[in-house]
């Protein structure tokens, strides 16, 4: 509870408890109706005013206490166990204002007014506090959102700067530029299509905009590029095999998921003609499975480019789902959840 919802209650207890005592105010016209059964006294207007104010904040401290008993069940959306107690609140609160209202102050003319009173008044508040609480809700699920979505773009944001900076940094220009040299002495067409190849990669990190989620057919589009360059480095060294089905090259993966992914296997395993590089990307009921074989360097580079902690963090901000991680004695195994 912030200190803006800690005003909110106080101001909504008081505006609600003004509302439905205010009729006993026409009990100072002496010639009124209200006059002719209830002779207005201050000290009892008095009790009754703070005693609903008191109501009030109960039913909002009650439902709108992060962590507290009501606050769990609407969370786990057992709505009928939430009703049933403040129902409960709401008629305990009707019989004991009314029976020390009765000790304090005496009985009233009327037989069971005094109860009526309290039921009426009471059933009034709860429902203007009903909607009170709705519109802090709803004020919540706002921040919220706004909360996970400068986050998301935060983290988008550094992923993309990370990915920037793996690309730029002299390991990566190095093997790039180096390859690049070879090519355009031995076959200047073939270099033409590794610059081509080496531009789609950086068009698509720098301006692809926001965190949207991406078709997993633009993603391996983009991952072609990456791979192309690769294979021109590594050659028969390395290779890759794409299984995926018709039906799910439309299902969705976050933008820059992929290539980060088979960088990072480039970067941290040996990759020679006895024993290639082998990566694997399938489908595996609701997941992209990235798979490649287990041969790690004996001195891996610094860095881990996009790193997947951040791929993690991402994904939980958008999609409200984790990447899971295996890696056994063969194999180093990531999976991806299709959306």
């Amino acid at each position: 509870m912030n200190k803006n919802e800690r005003k909110i209650y106080l101001y909504s207890a008081f505006l609600i408890t003004l509302v439905v005592n205010s009729a006993k105010l026409m009990a100072l016209n002496s010639d009124g109706i209200i006059a002719r059964y209830w002779q207005f006294n201050i000290g009892e207007y008095s009790f009754q005013f703070f005693y609903n104010m008191m109501f009030c904040l109960l039913l909002l401290y009650l439902n709108l206490s992060k962590g507290k008993f009501l606050s769990v069940l609407r969370e786990n959306k057992k709505y009928w166990k939430l009703y049933t107690f403040n129902a409960l609140v709401v008629v305990a609160a009707i019989v004991l204002g009314s029976v020390i209202h009765s000790l304090l102050f005496g009985a009233v003319q009327l037989p069971g007014g005094r109860m009526r009173g309290y039921f009426a008044r009471f059933l009034l508040s709860s429902i203007m506090i009903a909607v009170v609480i709705r519109l802090i809700l709803l004020m919540r699920e706002s921040r919220n959102k706004d909360l996970i979505n400068e986050q998301l773009n935060s983290a988008y944001l550094q992923a993309q700067l990370r990915l920037l900076q793996e690309q730029l940094n002299p390991h990566f220009l190095f093997n790039t530029l180096s390859s690049l040299s070879a090519i355009v002495r031995e076959n200047p067409a073939l270099a033409q299509n590794y610059i081509l190849h080496l531009s789609k990669i950086f068009r698509y990190t720098l301006l692809r905009s926001g965190n949207d989620l991406v078709t997993l057919e633009k993603e391996l589009e983009h991952l072609k590029s990456y791979i192309q360059l690769v294979k021109m480095r590594l050659e028969n060294t390395f290779q890759i095999y794409i299984n995926i089905s018709e039906n799910l090259i439309h299902k969705q993966v976050l933008h820059l998921s992929l290539q980060p992914l088979v960088e990072n296997a480039v970067k941290h395993n040996r990759a020679t003609d006895s024993s290639p590089l082998v990566i694997e990307i399938y489908e595996e009921n609701t997941w992209l499975i990235i798979r490649n074989n287990l041969q790690p360097t004996i001195s891996e580079a610094e860095g881990t480019g996009l790193g997947l902690t951040n791929l993690n963090e991402r994904y939980k901000l958008q999609t409200h789902h984790e990447i899971e991680i295996h890696q056994t004695k063969e194999y180093f195994i990531v999976k991806l959840p299709l959306l």
